[in-house]
């Protein structure tokens, strides 16, 4: 059946990252509705992410587009061009191969509630803005902008 129960869906807390730069996004939760459809071409993820949490790293993809909905709550968007209040009933796009590192931070007393759709390449490569970090889908491994793997990280 078609109908997701969202009720089902596991919920993940926390990111993939490798510490540090796992702390600022150790609370978000995750739940991959793309994934309890069967959807292989694209993801669609619920998030919920609470007061002082980021939605990841700042990042930008090679080949992955990337949009984002607000449900409920209001996040700052962080971008190259600056910062930008989202609230309920706003979206954000990040075109693949702009370069542009996004993200968003929950700087209200309020736990945010979003969707994040992306398509998924496996010849995409994250790289993140403001860290040493990058990953690519290929093989799912964080390591420094240089290539070399970052201690501790999974993989």
């Amino acid at each position: 059946m078609p109908k997701i129960d969202i009720a089902r869906v596991p919920q993940k807390k926390g990111s993939g990252y490798p510490p540090p730069f796992d702390a600022p996004c150790a609370d978000r939760i995750r739940q991959r509705l793309g994934d309890a459809g069967g959807l292989t071409g694209f993801g669609v993820n619920l998030m919920h992410l609470p007061p002082g949490g980021w939605s990841s790293q700042r990042h930008s993809h090679s080949h992955e587009d990337e949009f984002v909905y607000v449900l409920e709550g209001e996040l700052m968007l962080i971008e190259d061009e600056g910062e930008t209040i989202l609230r309920a009933g706003d979206c954000a796009a990040f075109a693949k191969g702009t370069g542009n590192g996004h993200h968003m931070i929950n700087r209200s007393e309020q736990v945010a509630v979003y969707l994040e759709i992306g398509n998924r390449v496996y010849e995409d490569l994250t790289t993140c803005s403001d860290v040493d970090m990058m990953s690519a889908n290929a093989d799912g491994r964080f390591v420094h902008k240089d290539g070399t793997p970052i201690a501790d990280a999974p993989g």
